[in-house]
């Protein structure tokens, strides 16, 4: 997993991400003001930095410029079309506009890792392995046959991991937020996941919502 740096002054905010990222595994580093942010640069290597724009000392414009390198996603109330601009012309490689739902911070963040090749391509669990980019999934070293959409919700649950996700939320993410269709088709997928990976400790039933990978 990834050391990231979260750069954000407003506490409960700052509480709220740091304890979503090490919930999926994330090692986190905090500071919260732009000079604060520069120190723990100098001090430590990370492999992504959570950056808030409107910060006491230095803003993360600041911030960014002078410490060009690190992958970085500005985490801002400011939702112009001109601060996007901004952000993305410097060189940031994503720009995320608040109130955002923390689930689609951590899609972002793995995004960002992979594509930085910061984070691995593969994933394992007890006799499981994930490979992302080959798609397959492979139990005791055998590969496993998945659907592409059996892929694509093992794939969700693997980002998520160790959060509760209701059926709702994983149609949306594994299925595409025009999909018209049942949250039944959640439970098929589920139990089909279960019984060919054996993951039948490990995707636990969330009484009344959905589902978790616990890891």
């Amino acid at each position: 997993m990834a050391t990231i740096l979260i750069v954000e002054d407003e506490i409960p905010i700052h509480e709220l991400i740091r304890r979503n990222l090490q919930a999926v595994g994330h090692t986190c580093l905090s500071a919260f003001d732009g000079k604060e942010a520069i120190q723990v640069l100098e001090q430590k290597e990370v492999d992504l930095i959570l950056l808030d724009i409107m910060l006491p000392e230095l803003d993360g414009y600041d911030v960014f410029q002078q410490l060009r390198g690190t992958p970085t996603i500005f985490l801002t109330a400011r939702s112009s079309l001109s601060d996007k601009v901004k952000g993305l012309t410097l060189g940031a490689d994503d720009y995320l506009v608040k109130p955002f739902e923390m689930l689609e911070l951590l899609a972002r963040v793995d995004a960002v890792l992979r594509r930085t090749k910061k984070k691995g391509k593969s994933f394992e669990l007890d006799a499981l392995r994930i490979d992302f980019e080959s798609r397959q999934a492979f139990l005791n070293d055998k590969p496993v046959d998945c659907t592409p959409k059996e892929f694509d919700l093992l794939e969700v649950l693997v980002i998520n991991r160790n959060i509760a996700l209701s059926r709702e939320k994983l149609l949306e993410l594994a299925w595409g937020y025009d999909y018209v269709g049942d949250t039944r088709t959640v439970d098929v997928h589920v139990q089909k996941l279960r019984k060919k990976l054996d993951m039948e400790s490990r995707i636990k039933t969330v009484y009344k919502m959905g589902y978790r990978l616990e890891v």
